[in-house]
């Protein structure tokens, strides 16, 4: 493997991490469990390690900038994430419902 490719490999990861903070965070921010949504969207799938990593480097509600629901699912489809977006988008339906009652 050449450097470009080690670059752009090492790049990717990175922005894969920043993605998977930005959900994480946002699961912080709306009181949502980030592990359960992920288990929701890949019940076959192991512990995703760097979510779990990612979760430690994430801050109280009370401190976090605000991150949109459509950003979380724009980076989340961005990164062919497509089933979390879509249990994404199902929380976010099921507060909006139980706010209705």
């Amino acid at each position: 493997m050449n450097e470009t490719e080690k670059t752009v490999i090492a790049n990717y990861e990175q922005n894969e991490r920043m993605m998977i903070l930005v959900f994480a965070q946002w699961c912080v921010n709306y009181d949502v469990d980030a592990l359960e949504v992920y288990k929701k969207a890949y019940p076959h799938q192991q512990a995703n390690k760097v979510l779990e990593e990612m979760m430690e480097e994430t801050v109280p509600k009370e401190e976090a900038d605000f991150i949109a629901t459509e950003t979380v699912l724009q980076a989340l489809q961005l990164f062919g994430n497509d089933d979390l977006a879509f249990a994404v988008q199902q929380e976010v339906d099921n507060q909006n419902m139980n706010k209705g009652k």
